[in-house]
């Protein structure tokens, strides 16, 4: 390694260091501020917050960890080419790209290694996170509850449920769809389906009432095989004692999407690409098997156009009802599909951000090192922002199966990457000095770059003439 590729990395360690401390910081005691007051008055040991303090990092990292990139390689390249070393490396023969090339190996370096942060440490993190979190929620069910899982509950009693619902608000006590399974009576089922419910604690949080709205009530027996009782309610008090009088450690839960590894994730992928072909051979299969049994038709005899004369509406109506059922099937397949797809593509992209970043920056604060730490603060919440927005937007809109995953989690890398290769090609004809490359410079690039249109269509020259002077 040469003396001016240390140099050069040495030169980031320093704004690296402090950008990544500064903004994990701040963020990791934003979350700490969230929880506190769930966690405050419960009687954890000092072992338990620590550890879920520890837990709550990863998925801090994952985002501080490209923004720290960003930051430290703006501010070195910008105070580089503002005391015109830049210039200095110039004029000595060496080119703005072999001061870049070690950096970008570094950049390269530390993608790889945040793809294994991403693929590895943070699934599982999240995954004991989570547990901790339902574990700590034993003494305040609104903690414990998880959208769209299973959630066991347990009461002082013995007695077991088992609570599904689809949204949850913690902030108003508000669950929506609720399934509950009553389990605590050997030999008989019950199950209570509600449309709404309301979580109410008593004062010392030890006692849960949920209120259901709009439900129904189902009762099995195994004395009394293939008969059950039925009952529709209004309102109903459901009461869940003891549920936060200790705090049990429960380990192992069901894995969100967040909590999963890249290979886990793609073996749900082919489970749910698995489960949609066979559902399409099915229903082929057996709308096939429908109308000839309903004709009395020979399937090897009768063709298409015949079969289709001969069917009356009762026939029709049940294929397609059975057809439209498939159909929702199959779409809620399809965004399963795509839902973990996104969480997929999204670990590659994070850790190719990096490397974006490296490339963007170095090129940017070549060109306008002028502003100083004002210029790399305001270009780094800009370049975050579009980063994050449109990495949030994408996966909104793949999860409701609009956008590919794949495009949806690459697209602000694409556009990232297309203007940091344009000023890393011209990076070496345009390096600024300190009397230059500030923010009115980069003000006027902006306006010429967005008034080049308007230029082309009046077919005026814009450009600043030189004014005459009198004996000139």
């Amino acid at each position: 390694m040469s003396i001016l590729t240390r140099y050069v990395i040495r030169a980031h360690l320093g704004p690296f260091l402090f950008a990544f401390t500064a903004v994990t910081g701040l963020l990791f005691l934003n979350a700490v501020a969230q929880r506190l007051e769930d966690l405050a008055g419960k009687g954890l040991g000092m072992a338990v917050i620590g550890e879920f303090m520890l837990l709550s990092l990863p998925h801090i990292i994952a985002l501080t960890f490209p923004m720290a990139v960003l930051v430290a390689v703006l501010y070195t390249f910008s105070d580089l080419t503002a005391r015109n070393e830049v210039m200095a490396m110039a004029a000595g023969g060496i080119r703005v790209t072999r001061v870049l090339f070690p950096v970008l190996l570094v950049g390269a370096v530390l993608a790889g290694g945040m793809l294994w942060f991403n693929a590895r440490v943070l699934p599982e993190s999240n995954h004991r996170l989570s547990n901790l979190v339902a574990d700590i929620g034993s003494k305040s069910p609104t903690l414990e509850l998880r959208e769209q899982v299973i959630n066991e509950v347990r009461t002082a009693d013995n007695a077991r449920y088992r609570l599904r619902a689809r949204t949850i608000d913690p902030a108003a006590n508000v669950l929506s769809d609720v399934t509950i399974y009553d389990l605590s009576r050997p030999g008989e089922t019950r199950v209570i389906v509600a449309r709404e419910g309301q979580m109410a604690f008593t004062e010392d949080r030890a006692d849960l009432y949920l209120t259901l709205e709009d439900g129904t009530m189902f009762d099995t027996s195994d004395s009394r095989p293939g008969a059950f009782q039925r009952m529709d309610f209004e309102r109903q008090i459901l009461p869940f004692r003891g549920v936060g009088t200790a705090l049990e450690r429960r380990g192992e839960g069901s894995r969100g999407e967040r909590e999963m590894t890249i290979g886990q994730l793609r073996d749900r992928i082919d489970r749910e690409l698995t489960s949609l072909e066979s559902l399409s051979e099915e229903q082929r299969e057996a709308t096939v098997q429908a109308v000839a049994q309903t004709l009395g038709l020979d399937r090897e005899g009768t063709d298409a156009g015949e079969m289709e004369a001969l069917l009356d509406d009762g026939v029709v109506s049940a294929m397609t009802s059975n057809l439209r059922t498939a159909g929702l099937r199959w779409n809620i397949n399809r965004l399963n599909v795509y839902r973990y797809e996104v969480e997929v593509q999204k670990k590659y992209s994070i850790a190719f951000a990096c490397f974006v970043f490296v490339l963007l920056g170095a090129a940017f604060a070549v060109r306008f090192p002028s502003g100083g730490v004002g210029m790399v603060i305001a270009t780094s919440v800009v370049i975050f922002f579009f980063y994050w927005a449109g990495l949030i937007g994408g996966e909104r809109l793949a999860d409701r199966g609009l956008v590919h995953p794949t495009l949806a989690m690459w697209f602000p890398n694409l556009v990232l990457l297309v203007p940091a290769l344009l000023l890393s090609i011209t990076m070496g004809r345009s390096i600024a000095t300190s009397r230059g490359g500030g923010w009115d410079s980069l003000v006027w690039k902006v306006k010429d770059v967005l008034g080049r249109p308007f230029q082309s269509k009046s077919g005026t020259d814009t450009s600043p003439h030189p004014v005459a002077t009198p004996g000139g």
